[in-house]
């Protein structure tokens, strides 16, 4: 992989991971921030999504298909 793409994937996985954490962290308080959880959920899987697409990992491209679908349900069901 080259230096641009393997920087691609850093910044992917790091602000992937900071939205999830963030994500799990506003379903968990339970304080009606449930639709700015959501989005970031849907934040994350696409940044993943992108990750994987890059890296070639197809497994994990599709469980962010299903962590992007849990977060458009979970907007659907609290917006």
């Amino acid at each position: 992989m080259d230096a641009k793409k393997r920087h691609l994937t850093t910044i992917f996985e790091a602000v992937g991971s900071g939205l999830a954490i963030a994500y799990a962290l506003l379903i968990a308080s339970n304080t009606g921030h449930e639709i700015l959880g959501f989005a970031l959920l849907l934040g994350s899987a696409v940044l993943f999504a992108l990750w994987a697409v890059i890296d070639k990992r197809w497994p994990f491209l599709l469980l962010q298909f299903f962590y992007a679908g849990s977060a458009i349900l979970g907007l659907i069901r609290w917006g």
